[in-house]
């Protein structure tokens, strides 16, 4: 956290008497307190609070040169007016080009600080309110500008806009949001959002932020959009970004970490693959797409007039050369076509679609074998597979019906499931997607199926590679993460993360198919550092591993040994899991023993709790845990959490 407020920026209003921190965006107010008649004021003062109704961020980066763009209002809830002055830490690094100021829409001169004059400005403000904080901008310029007063009830809107050269490195162009505000603030943001819209000459590869989730927009090869937003938060951490140019077909970049203080002698990794995505579809890898649709009694209404949408749009996406075939099942099995059709064929295939009506009963195992049976071992074929209950109708048992997929299905085929509702059997949808790399994605009853459908398909339509294979030369990577490499889709981006020993440069090398051929791609140099690095990446890997242990115990059953190293992990890194009773950050807090003591009562009470595969708590389970599985970004602890936190 240090370090991230040694990176980060505030914005202070600065008052000839100053109270404790009210308000905070991506920086400190500091109010000045009211007049007191009669004078002195009584104990307790009266508390100072100034809110903060929004904070947003607009930034524009083309050919690595970024324009921020801060939005903000200060609204004043005290019964005096506020008033004082705006500074503003110019960040590390950054060679601010221009620098513009208004408050409420007009402009506002603000005066450049130097060093020196930055640093008394710094220590008069510590001196007055006694808390040593900003020295941490010691070493900064900063620029100075006098605040209108603020009356009772009243807003003041400030906009600043800056220009910076931003740095590179690895290969990786850094940008940095200042967002770091629990340290300071006791009062919630309304609302904060932060839109980044970047551009260049050559294709933007890599898009990365390890401290926020954010939406991803690619545009084109040369143009992506990306965003976050929260309500009522206190960011404690700032805004990181990370992205590649790169004219490679599938562009590789490498993020490293090795503690220099630790004991462990291994270090970690993030390895991104990102291929382009303007691949015309008359490039894009023939596919054959097999849609599997409970038609059920249970599906009749909104449900299944949503699914019908969600099979017509994957349809009127198919490219020039896949072929697809429809399977709806019930009691009974209602295909399409015998055999797979032509993607040309999509008009009919729509009518035969909105003909359907639900009714009757639910043959999953016939129906997943009657996909598996159309599936041709020389293309790859995606399994879309949507169901909103149990096997009521034909083979019922659970592990039969994975069994008999398991033995049946290609190497080529991806299954990819959605259970719609919370009466649909978590185990069996999970198991069968992962089994045929595939994933399982839940909606609920307040989502719309059509939605989910086609935003999941929009990632899948266009393969770019499958069954991947990486090569890292003589350096031993190992505990990666996703185990299986999912196949690459124009638009999408792979995250491998995971543990290496040794350390230098390494000659990585890719493998994939292409339709019959099998394709390599080369990519020298990359360096394994043997100290320091990016220090995010030891917990996103923690999270990941987490999750998938996590995910073992509720597929395969609870086991001692799972139960202690989540624990372990837990402890160690600082994350959050429903199954650890206590946590800490250090891992000194919490010795050998305790953490032994802690595992048995988990491992305990796993055992007691019988595990559910249906419902609603199974299904927001399983959700919880993929998120964990496949997280790109570690859990943050605030404040409350840095010490011990009880479940």
């Amino acid at each position: 956290m240090k370090n991230r407020i040694l990176h980060s920026f505030v914005i202070a209003i600065v008052l000839a008497v100053v109270f404790p921190t009210s308000a905070l965006a991506d920086g400190i107010i500091i109010p000045e307190p009211p007049i007191c008649d009669p004078f002195p004021c009584p104990h307790p003062r009266p508390s100072v609070q100034l809110a903060i109704t929004y904070h947003r961020v607009e930034v524009e980066i083309v050919d690595q040169v970024a324009i921020t763009r801060v939005d903000q209002v200060f609204r004043n809830d005290n019964d005096w007016t506020v008033e004082g002055t705006y500074v503003f830490p110019i960040p590390l690094g950054a060679a601010l080009d221009a620098f513009s100021l208004w408050m409420d829409g007009a402009p506002v001169e603000g005066k450049v600080l130097t060093r020196e004059e930055a640093r008394r400005t710094y220590e008069e403000i510590v001196r007055t309110m006694r808390d040593p904080a900003l020295l941490e901008y010691i070493d900064r310029q900063a620029v100075q500008a006098s605040i209108f007063p603020i009356p009772p009830g009243g807003e003041r809107r400030i906009q600043l806009e800056y220009s910076q050269v931003l740095s590179a490195e690895e290969g990786l162009i850094h940008y940095r949001s200042p967002l770091n505000t629990e340290k300071f603030s006791t009062i919630p943001l309304e609302e904060v959002t932060i839109r980044v819209e970047i551009e260049g000459k050559l294709p933007i590869q890599a898009v990365y932020s390890p401290t926020h989730n954010v939406d991803l927009n690619r545009i084109d090869d040369e143009h992506v959009v990306l965003g976050y937003e929260a309500y009522n938060v206190k960011p404690d951490h700032d805004f990181d970004l990370f992205f590649s140019v790169d004219q490679s077909q599938i562009g590789v970049n490498l993020m490293t970490y090795r503690d220099p203080q630790s004991d462990d002698p291994d270090g970690y990794f993030l390895l991104m693959l990102t291929p382009n995505i303007q691949v015309r579809e008359q490039k894009a890898i023939a596919k054959d797409v097999i849609l599997v649709l409970d038609k059920s009694g249970s599906m009749d209404g909104v449900k299944f007039r949503q699914a019908q949408e969600a099979l017509k749009f994957v349809l009127d996406h198919l490219n020039p050369d896949d072929r697809f075939n429809i399977i709806a099942f019930s009691t009974g099995i209602d295909r399409y076509a015998s055999r797979l059709r032509p993607a040309e064929e999509r008009s009919q295939a729509v009518r035969w679609v909105d003909a359907l009506a639900a009714s009757g009963s639910t043959d999953i195992h016939r129906a997943l074998q009657e996909a598996i049976f159309l599936a041709d071992r020389e293309r790859p074929a995606i399994v879309i597979f949507l169901t909103d209950g149990l096997p009521t109708e034909g083979v019922t048992e659970t592990e039969r019906i994975i069994e008999n997929i398991r033995q049946a299905a290609n190497s080529n085929v991806r299954l990819f499931a959605f259970g719609v509702g919370y009466d649909v059997d978590t185990y069996l949808l999970d198991t069968l997607a992962g089994d045929n790399r595939g994933t399982t994605t839940y909606v609920t009853p307040d989502q719309a199926i059509d939605e989910i459908v086609s935003g999941f398909y929009a990632k899948v339509s266009i393969p770019v590679l499958t069954d991947l294979t990486l090569d890292f030369d003589d350096l031993v990577t190992y505990d990666s993460y996703p185990g299986a490499l999912p196949d690459l889709f124009a638009g999408t981006q792979l995250m491998l993360v995971g543990r290496y020993r040794g350390s230098g440069e390494v000659d990585l090398t890719l493998q994939g198919d292409i339709l019959d051929d099998r394709v390599t791609y080369a990519y020298d140099n990359l360096e394994f550092r043997s100290s320091g690095g990016r220090d995010f990446i030891p917990r996103l890997w923690a999270t990941r591993k987490i999750g998938e242990l996590l995910n073992q115990i509720r597929l395969r059953g609870v086991d001692e040994e799972t139960v202690e190293q989540i624990v372990r992990l837990s402890i160690r890194y600082g994350i959050i899991t429903p199954y650890t009773s206590y946590l800490v950050t250090e891992p000194s807090a919490i010795g050998a023993e305790a953490q032994e003591g802690i595992a048995a009562n988990a491992f305990d009470e796993m055992m007691a709790a019988p595990m559910q595969v249906t419902g609603e708590k199974a299904v927001g389970r399983s959700a919880a845990e993929t998120e964990i599985r496949e997280a790109d970004v570690a859990p943050v602890l605030t404040a409350d959490q840095a010490e011990i936190v009880r479940f």
